[in-house]
């Protein structure tokens, strides 16, 4: 039940609508009896800064955040973790008696789920799609398994050039090599890890996969495509992938432990990852 005492958590996007987060983090706050309630906001860019202080007006404790305020929001947060910072992207952030404090729980979000492949990931090639904020976390992702070959394929020579300069300054020091999109063809059949970090594909334009079929071709035999979009859980992308032969993951599991992640450090106490798991399938089934 919300009642005057109920605190708030959140998830700030745009769009916002497609967000699972509330469903999860809502059954653990019930399973755990606490008095919180997680709500979705949809916050344009323009909006951000006078969102945050709205936030802070009413009290809002917390709140996750999503495409594509994860970079945007780093000049408004008066403290953010060494983490954080040398990921360069928030997704995570707390009320503070100083402000705004924020972290990444994508890095772990993103790692959990591959445990289950036992790879020895040293001598594996990685190639990430797209150059946003879980791009970022993706690439420190990659680094910690001890992937030393980091590939960034985008559209943009701009973009790329900039966010691979921007790991040579990095805390981290994490090597990355850029490629053109078009180039793409030459890496696939090197590569160990393929990962979309782009929304193309995300519901509602279902239909549409960033590797077009005669690309994916090219993929080798056994190796894992990763795709961080949930809703579908079946992307275009990975059932092209699947089809040719690789092993697929979307990104729900990520979605429950960078959650999970969340949650815990708001209420201080540990969480319910399995019933957030269940909820999400119940939904999902319904």
């Amino acid at each position: 039940m919300i009642k005057g005492t109920t605190k708030l958590l959140g998830v700030i996007g745009y769009p916002i609508e497609h967000s699972l987060s509330p469903v999860m983090q809502n059954a653990a706050i019930a399973h755990l009896g606490v008095d919180y309630v997680y709500l979705p906001f949809a916050i344009s860019p323009p909006n951000l800064k006078t969102a945050l202080e709205g936030f802070a007006t009413i009290g809002v404790q917390g709140f996750n955040v999503t495409i594509p305020h994860k970079q945007a929001i780093l000049p408004f947060l008066s403290e953010v973790t060494t983490l954080a910072q040398s990921v360069g992207a928030v997704n995570t952030v707390w009320c503070t008696h100083n402000g705004w404090s924020g972290t990444n729980t994508d890095v772990v979000g993103f790692l959990t789920p591959l445990e289950v492949y036992h790879q020895q990931w040293n001598d594996k090639v990685a190639v990430i799609l797209g150059y946003g904020g879980a791009a970022r976390a993706v690439v420190a992702g990659c680094a910690e398994l001890g992937i030393t070959e980091i590939y960034i394929v985008g559209r943009d020579p701009q973009k790329l050039a900039t966010f691979q300069h921007s790991w040579i300054t990095s805390p981290l020091a994490i090597s990355v090599k850029t490629c053109p999109w078009d180039q793409l063809s030459s890496l696939l059949p090197q590569t160990d890890l393929l990962v979309n970090t782009t929304p193309v594909g995300m519901y509602p334009h279902v239909e549409e996969s960033p590797v077009e079929a005669s690309v994916m071709d090219k993929i080798k035999l056994g190796a894992i495509a990763y795709d961080l979009i949930y809703i579908p859980r079946t992307t275009e992308f990975l059932n092209l992938a699947a089809a040719r032969g690789a092993m697929i993951l979307n990104g729900l599991p990520m979605l429950i432990q960078q959650g999970a992640a969340a949650l815990q450090l708001w209420l201080q106490q540990p969480v319910p990852v399995e019933i957030m798991r269940q909820s999400l399938q119940h939904y999902l089934e319904s």
